[in-house]
């Protein structure tokens, strides 16, 4: 009788210790689980590019990649150049880092060289903004004797021209109707619609599409 209620007790630590090494492995489990899912989320798509007057340009294949997607930039001589704006954008957005000279410069140091640059930077910047963020593409239309040029949603430079010419303009200044017509007939020539994008001190855009109309 003594023997069986030792075997007895025997048994049920063995059952005891299978428990536990199984409850070890799955916190094991879940563990390396929660480090994949980390690592994942470290991967950036920031890359680098150099200040270089009213430009900034970048050799980096990212920057080809992403003017691929969104066309950012132009590509001259296998280098991405990018305007003041659109550089000032992707710094502001975090998707490239800006270097003048050896020296990274911040979103705040980069506006204020680009405004010395252009005086009516800040204003160009806050219409380029806008509409990028609304899912537009914007280029520049200095050959056009505008500002930008918009293409429609889902359309892309080179697979369809231009919808629009905007025109950002400062709510506070004021334009003669000899300019307004001159905007006007630019637009016309160009068989495009005319934007005109008035932003205010906080740096919101109102926009007012000008049209022909024949009496």
């Amino acid at each position: 009788m003594i023997t069986k209620k030792i075997k007895k007790k025997i048994k049920k630590k063995k059952k005891k210790t299978k428990i536990t090494k199984k409850i070890k492995t799955t916190k094991k489990k879940k563990k390396i689980k929660k480090i994949t899912k980390i690592k994942r989320t470290k991967i950036t798509k920031v890359f680098k590019a150099a200040l270089a007057g009213e430009r900034a340009i970048s050799k980096d294949k990212k920057a080809f990649d992403l003017y691929g997607k969104g066309r950012f930039g132009q590509i001259v001589g296998g280098k991405v150049y990018y305007s003041l704006v659109e550089a000032a954008y992707l710094l502001e957005k975090k998707k490239i880092n800006i270097y003048d000279g050896k020296k990274k410069i911040d979103f705040d140091t980069f506006i204020s060289k680009a405004r010395k640059l252009e005086s009516n930077f800040w204003v160009r910047f806050c219409v380029f903004r806008d509409i990028r963020d609304r899912g537009y593409i914007v280029k520049t239309a200095l050959k056009f004797g505008a500002d930008f040029r918009i293409y429609d949603r889902g359309i892309k430079p080179g697979e369809a021209h231009a919808r629009w010419i905007l025109f950002p303009v400062y709510e506070s200044s004021t334009m003669t109707w000899h300019e307004f017509a001159a905007k006007n007939r630019v637009a016309h020539s160009t068989k495009k619609k005319l934007l005109i994008g008035i932003v205010d001190d906080e740096g919101s855009v109102t926009y007012y599409e000008v049209n022909w109309i024949r009496p």
